[in-house]
């Protein structure tokens, strides 16, 4: 591939920055990244004040990667954002009618997460890492004393890991992007950086497809921006962008954060990350500079759907985060999720719970049937790359991603990988609601979800969310 061609990367996250810096390091000239905001972009998944790393996966490909990856998060290069912590895997091994029931299932009947538990230790296994069982609560009290609830309870199962942590996601993406700086990549950033649409000119014809090639990218302030080559990082806003065909839907996920005293955070700096995947929930260490304890919930989420012209055969909209830049994300969450994150609290710190959350917010994925990656040349246009498909669990790729992705670009990938990481397009006569189940068991999870099925927004909670991002948009404008 000529390495004089202009490559215009759109999105400032882990994957448009990783690809960049690969790029650039592999010899290519002229790389430009677009956002609406220097990264790290303030309402970007990419950014927070804590991201898991940790290579526990049911998928052999993943846990290598994920293994590869934590071995550099390990490395001095990553000393100012990356706490090494143990990462506890919890779920329930009973069938609860209505969530209370007590019977046993049968061990080859087991879904969701106690499957993604067998799973991702048979994985360890083959790998020849380790994991630590963990026989009951206790034994996980024993071993965390700083969990001052029960999780789970009857029908515990679980395990940890001790090669684990969590990397403070703002600061890891400052580095990255001064590496690319360093490296030669430019920025463009405001409303010249922000993307609207595409343009595309000639097309080109071979015996089975047609293709169209982009010209230039239009951006919000009625500007035009050109290129040889394209390549969308746009997370959760890239179905808003290009025709997807149900191959990703963007999903709203809630996140709590409770502020601690100078003597809690002492008291429970060695409290693990901690993973309920029978409900979703999960926790992480306090983070000490920030002063907060941060809970999630890595569940399926709630859809923002609205007309696009990229819009389904389904009829149903493309869901899609709001789109103007804000300084910050807007402290909402369904009150639903509030009480999902509370309850989840209660298991393990339930004085916290009492006291509540500081503030909430949503977090954006990109999900994908399957859970996989989308590094793949779009179906439609020639010179349009596309990666996305974060799917909730990409940033503790961040050291080692970006030279996949740009593998993929320069068509130089295995088989294997080229075949994971496609895009699809044989779900485009499938209702979303079909191939999105909101059901981990099924084809459209890995097992790592937990909590109730994935639904769209009501009218109230929508006109909230607006209305908060409009007056920090507004906010945002008179600085």
């Amino acid at each position: 591939m000529d390495k004089s061609q202009r490559i215009v990367i759109v999105g400032a996250g882990v994957f448009g920055l990783s690809t960049a810096l690969s790029l650039a390091q592999d010899g290519y000239h002229s790389i430009t990244v677009l956002d609406r905001s220097m990264p790290p972009v303030p309402d970007g998944s990419s950014n927070d004040i804590s991201r898991v790393i940790r290579f526990d996966y049911g998928d052999k490909v993943y846990a290598q990667l994920g293994k590869e990856a934590f071995d550099l998060w390990n490395t001095e290069e990553y000393a100012a954002s990356f706490h090494p912590t143990p990462c506890v895997w919890t779920a329930e091994t009973t069938s609860r009618p209505g969530g209370h029931g007590t019977a046993i299932v049968a061990k080859d009947k087991l879904k969701g997460g106690s499957d993604f538990i067998r799973k991702s230790q048979a994985i360890l296994d083959e790998l020849q890492l380790k994991w630590h069982p963990l026989r009951d609560v206790d034994a996980l009290k024993e071993r965390f004393p700083a969990v001052q609830g029960r999780p789970i309870g009857a029908g515990f199962e679980g395990f940890y890991n001790e090669a684990a942590g969590w990397a403070d996601a703002g600061v890891a993406i400052a580095g990255l992007r001064d590496r690319c700086i360093a490296a030669g990549v430019a920025f463009v950033t405001g409303p010249h950086g922000q993307v609207s649409g595409l343009e595309h000119g000639e097309t080109s014809t071979s015996t089975s497809t047609t293709q169209k090639k982009i010209t230039a990218l239009r951006t919000a302030d009625g500007g035009r921006i050109t290129g040889d080559r394209f390549i969308l990082a746009t997370g959760a806003w890239t179905a808003s962008l290009i025709p997807s065909w149900n191959h990703m839907v963007a999903t709203a996920q809630i996140v709590g954060f409770v502020r601690l005293t100078p003597a809690e955070l002492e008291a429970l700096k060695d409290l693990p990350i901690i993973f309920n995947l029978s409900t979703g929930f999960f926790s992480f260490p306090p983070h000490p500079d920030a002063g907060y304890l941060k809970v999630a919930c890595h569940s399926f989420g709630y859809t923002l759907s609205s007309s696009s012209p990229s819009s389904s055969s389904s009829g149903g909209g493309v869901s899609s985060p709001p789109a103007r830049p804000i300084p910050a994300r807007a402290n909402f969450i369904p009150q639903e999720g509030e009480q999902r994150l509370l309850a989840g609290l209660r298991e393990i710190l339930p004085d916290l719970a009492a006291r509540g959350f500081e503030k909430t917010c949503l977090c954006w994925y990109n999900e994908t049937p399957t859970g996989d990656f989308v590094f793949d040349y779009h179906p439609d246009y020639e010179n349009l790359f596309v990666a996305t498909g974060g799917t909730g669990h990409a940033f503790k790729f961040l050291p080692v991603i970006g030279k996949y992705i740009a593998g993929a670009f320069q068509r130089k990938l295995s088989p294997e990988l080229t075949a994971k990481w496609k895009f699809h397009t044989e779900y485009r006569e499938q209702a979303r609601e079909d191939i999105f189940t909101g059901d981990s068991s099924r084809k459209g999870g890995d097992g790592s979800r937990g909590g109730p099925a994935r639904r769209e927004l009501t009218a109230q909670e929508r006109d909230t969310l607006l209305s908060l991002t409009d007056a920090l948009a507004t906010r945002q404008a008179r600085i």
